[in-house]
């Protein structure tokens, strides 16, 4: 039995208007577009190799909401830090990672980016300040936390970007986190990526508070709801959380709405919600609108855009050509990139 969608999330998922004057530039709309695009034909094949038994283990596509990573990036600076959960393909994409050592980490080769040891759910790319995809639900709260602690601790102006699901806010590492990050008033970020669903439970099927914004609070953290499926208003409430960080002001919560077009994973019969419902939040694809206004405001021709999307579609076939001409890793290489203390006293030879 499909769950309907709380009224919150409801309120955001009306149509944007793309008439309407713009207080950003051309360029930078022009960038959205492109960033939006390559992640969403970048998930689009990796769901296509996926379902080809390409690579196995467990998958989770970001279609939909492709907004937030595209108003987080231009919204942050390059030495910024960033650090989400599982979901992670679209993030360092936004950053400006290459898709092919992406792809080819989904591929468990060599030359990807976490060396084919991660796969799909353990992206990370230093180079871009990209602290990885992680697996366990919640833990990159803390740890996130931790990088904003390092920052504060090194006397930089650099802000932590902690992303995480509606359905992790359940942790109790982060009521820990959010008591810590605002005694210490940590530079750092949290955004919910709300998007209504814990796997298939619904956000109102799991709390009495469906507003997520309020959980900061009784920490009495700066908080606020914002509309996942614009990259300006993304990029408008991350500015003002990043000049809060680096004033020294501490932490943000951001409650931000979106909306996922596929399944919480490749194996996802997604029974839990209506296809009304689907449809209501595809009728406010990000990509669509940023595409509008550009078309409005005549800032790209018909050429052009064509010109963007043959870059993306050679992009995207380029990174499983690499992919797939790439090296697996080699056996040694399983005792290589861990922690290892020689002299640790417990272990006894006998």
């Amino acid at each position: 039995m499909a769950v309907k969608s709380t009224t919150a999330n409801k309120s955001i998922a009306t149509k944007t208007s793309a008439n309407q004057k713009t207080k950003f530039p051309k360029e930078t709309y022009v960038k959205w577009y492109k960033d939006m695009l390559l992640i969403r034909r970048f998930e689009e094949k990796t769901g296509q190799l996926y379902i080809q038994q390409k690579f196995g283990g467990f998958c989770h596509l970001y279609i939909g909401q492709e907004a937030i990573v595209a108003g987080t990036a231009s919204a942050c600076r390059p030495n910024d830090k960033h650090m989400t959960a599982y979901r992670d393909h679209a993030h360092p994409l936004a950053l400006g990672t290459d898709p092919r050592v992406l792809m080819a980490e989904l591929y468990g080769r060599s030359t990807g980016c976490s060396k084919g040891k991660g796969g799909s759910m353990h992206f990370f790319d230093k180079e871009k300040n990209f602290m990885g995809g992680h697996g366990i639900v919640g833990a990159q709260i803390p740890m996130g936390t931790g990088v904003a602690f390092a920052e504060q601790y090194n006397n930089t102006d650099n802000v932590a970007v902690v992303s995480m699901g509606d359905g992790a806010v359940r942790q109790g590492a982060l009521h820990e986190t959010f008591n810590m990050a605002m005694n210490w008033k940590l530079p750092v970020i949290y955004i919910i990526e709300n998007n209504n669903y814990a796997m298939g439970t619904s956000v109102e099927r799991t709390t009495n508070v469906t507003d997520l914004s309020k959980i900061g609070l009784s920490y009495e953290m700066p908080s606020k709801i914002v509309n996942g499926m614009r990259p300006e208003d993304v990029h408008d409430a991350m500015e003002e959380a990043c000049n809060r960080a680096r004033r020294g002001d501490g932490p943000t919560l951001l409650d931000i709405r979106t909306y996922r077009f596929k399944g919480h994973s490749m194996s996802d019969p997604q029974k839990y919600r209506t296809k009304e419902e689907l449809n209501e939040w595809m009728e406010k694809d990000p990509i669509e609108h940023v595409l509008e206004v550009i078309k409005s405001n005549k800032w790209l021709n018909e050429k052009e855009i064509e010109d963007i999307n043959l870059w993306v579609k050679k992009e995207v076939e380029e990174s499983v050509t690499f992919a797939e001409n790439s090296p697996y890793p080699e056996a040694h290489e399983l005792y290589e990139d861990i922690y290892v203390q020689t002299d640790y006293p417990y272990i006894k030879e006998y």
